[in-house]
This record gives structure tokens, C-alpha cells and sequence, in this order.
């Protein structure tokens, strides 16, 4: 019963997009421009980073809102411990299958990035800064995103393991095979050295 109530409330924030209120007020199709994805980092190549910190927000928080309410309701009912964790390990599943394969775009989303990231912040704050930490750092060296976003999947998974135990991480596990499978031809483009670089990314001033 409460693993399907927080895998719903989780699908149903996912389905929640930045960019496409970005893209309604702008008069854009984000989704099909660019690199064909509609999350932050095309928005902030397509419309500069102003727009994309926009989208990362919406996207950040719709996912650390779904975490707080399936807390809130979880504490409610006298759920706690390995029971809440796994559940809200769940509703965090749900929140990227929910953005990367949303209702409200014909299942075809975003990678899930941002909203990752408000799941850290919301699951545990120790995990979210070294999460954000590892994500910034070979984010930075490498001056590619999808690689920091790899290392942060890498650290949400051993962080998880260490915190929880091994259930949550099989979540972990089901979430970055998602992310894996999404960012492969942004590996793809990085072999043949077409990848959009961050620097170059944060140039565009639209």
C-alpha cells in the first residue's frame, strides 16, 4: 500500500519540468533543439544560464518536495527506521522515472540530474555534500558535466550502502542504470570529442 502511494507521489513530481516552463515562456522547443534533451544543461546551451539555472532549480526542488511529503506522511503513520528509508528510496526512483520518462511529454523526459540532486538534499545531508562535492569537483577538472554526473551516481551509491544498508542501494543501483543508459550518447559524443564543454556551456549569455 505505501510503496505504491510514494511511487505515485514520486512518478507525479518527476512529471513536473522546468523546462517546459521555460519553453512556454520563451516560445521554444527545448526538447528538440540542442542536444534533444530537456533538462538544464540544454536549456542553459540553448537560452544561456540564466534559463538553466531556472530549469535546475524547478527540477531540484520538485524532488526534494516529493521527499519531504513522503516523510512527512511516512512520520505521520508511525513509519520509521529501514522501512522509511527503503520507502523513500523508492519515491526517489519514481521521481526519476517520473522526469526521465514523464506523462506529460509523451515519456520522453530528461536524465534526471537536477532532481538527483534534490533527492540528496532531502535523503541526507551528509550524503547530499559529498554527492555535490564529488559532482562539482570532476565536473570542474574535467570540464565536462555527464562525467560529474557519473562520480556523484558512483558516491550516492557507496554513501548509501555505508548510511542504509544494502536495500536502499539496490535502488541506487536500478537509478544509475537509468542515468547510464540516458547519458550514453553524451559518452558517445565525448569519444568523438563533441561533447559541449562546461565552459563553453556558461559563454552563452542569451
Amino acid at each position: 500500500m505505501y510503496m505504491l502511494i510514494v511511487s505515485l507521489i514520486g512518478y507525479l513530481f518527476g512529471c513536473i519540468h522546468g523546462s517546459q516552463v521555460v519553453a512556454k515562456y520563451k516560445k521554444l522547443d527545448i526538447k528538440n533543439k540542442g542536444v534533444k534533451n530537456s533538462g538544464a544543461s540544454n536549456t542553459t546551451i540553448l537560452l544561456g544560464w540564466k534559463y538553466g539555472i531556472l530549469v535546475a532549480f524547478i527540477d531540484i526542488f520538485k524532488a526534494t518536495l516529493s521527499v519531504l511529503l513522503v516523510l512527512y506522511i511516512l512520520e505521520g503513520q508511525g513509519i520509521i527506521g529501514s522501512e522509511q528509508t527503503l520507502l523513500v528510496y523508492i519515491n526517489a526512483l519514481f521521481i526519476i522515472i517520473g522526469h526521465n520518462h514523464p506523462v506529460t511529454m509523451k515519456f520522453s523526459g530528461g536524465k534526471g540530474t537536477a532532481s538527483l540532486v534534490g533527492i540528496l538534499l532531502a535523503v541526507d545531508w551528509q550524503i547530499a555534500v559529498i554527492g555535490i562535492a564529488i559532482l562539482l569537483l570532476f565536473t570542474l577538472v574535467t570540464d565536462y558535466l555527464v562525467i560529474g554526473v557519473l562520480f556523484m551516481y558512483v558516491s550516492f551509491l557507496i554513501t548509501t550502502y555505508l548510511f542504509f544498508g544494502i536495500e536502499p542501494a539496490m535502488v541506487v543501483v536500478l537509478i544509475s542504470v537509468m542515468s547510464i543508459m540516458k547519458h550514453m550518447e553524451n559518452y558517445k559524443r565525448i569519444v568523438n570529442k563533441e561533447e559541449t564543454k562546461l565552459s563553453s556551456m556558461f559563454r552563452k549569455q542569451t
